[in-house]
């Protein structure tokens, strides 16, 4: 009895990591993502979206994209979260990414988020040490998918929950940019996100575990559209 009582004791240390999970989901972590509309904003601009119905389909392909491109990269480096196969990864996805908007925001938020991470989980001295070991070394540029891969996996997050996650973040940003440019008000959104789920699952299902050189674009209209943002002639975003 005295076993089976044993058996069903909480682990604190599982709550542990669920607090660090919670709190690289929160969209309170200062990393920049609320900078970006994913080329929501262009596409707005192009009248390729233009109700929330064509929202909708945005959202879908923008998925799509991020578990067909960005998915293999997650789940690679949270398998293998030592320097040498980020560095390897970061310049692997650099070399994909064709839209140079989309570049510079994968940039600058995974940059943000090493940076914050590094401050923040202080009994990984891990992450600090290769942050400042890769400012002062060869050529990288902190792209987010590997960094985010990276923080989870020495976190000790599963391959699963980590795809999950960035799956979910994507979900939440993208949303919250259609919020604010007047697309969809904040219960619709909070609507259409939960409605979604459901799809986000069946994405992450098709493209989880992948292998990096299965990466691809699966959305090449969202990707010349996004690429466009910088001769929009006013622009609330980023990207």
């Amino acid at each position: 009895m005295d076993g089976v009582i044993e058996a069903h004791k909480e682990n604190p240390l599982d709550h542990t990591l669920e607090w660090s999970l919670w709190q690289l989901l929160d969209s309170l972590l200062p990393t920049g993502g609320f900078a970006h509309s994913f080329g929501l904003e262009a596409a707005i601009q192009a009248r390729l979206v233009s109700n929330s119905e064509d929202l909708e389909t945005f959202v879908i392909q923008l998925l799509q994209n991020t578990g067909s491109l960005l998915l293999p990269f997650i789940h690679a480096t949270t398998l293998s979260h030592d320097i040498v196969s980020w560095h390897k990864l970061d310049r692997m996805l650099d070399a994909m990414l064709t839209n140079e908007v989309a570049r510079k925001a994968s940039t600058a938020q995974g940059s943000a988020l090493l940076r914050i991470a590094a401050a923040m989980f202080t009994e990984l001295p891990s992450l600090k040490a290769m942050r400042e070991q890769s400012l002062g070394g060869p050529a990288i540029s902190f792209h987010h998918a590997p960094v985010f891969g990276l923080v989870c996996g020495l976190l000790g997050l599963s391959p699963d929950v980590s795809q999950r996650a960035y799956l979910f973040i994507t979900l939440r940003d993208v949303i919250s940019a259609a919020t604010r440019l007047n697309l969809i008000g904040p219960q619709g959104g909070a609507i259409l996100q939960h409605r979604l789920a459901c799809t986000a699952e069946k994405i992450f299902n098709k493209w989880r575990n992948r292998n990096v050189e299965d990466a691809c674009q699966t959305a090449p209209l969202i990707d010349a559209v996004q690429g466009c943002h910088g001769y929009l002639f006013s622009r609330m975003f980023c990207s």
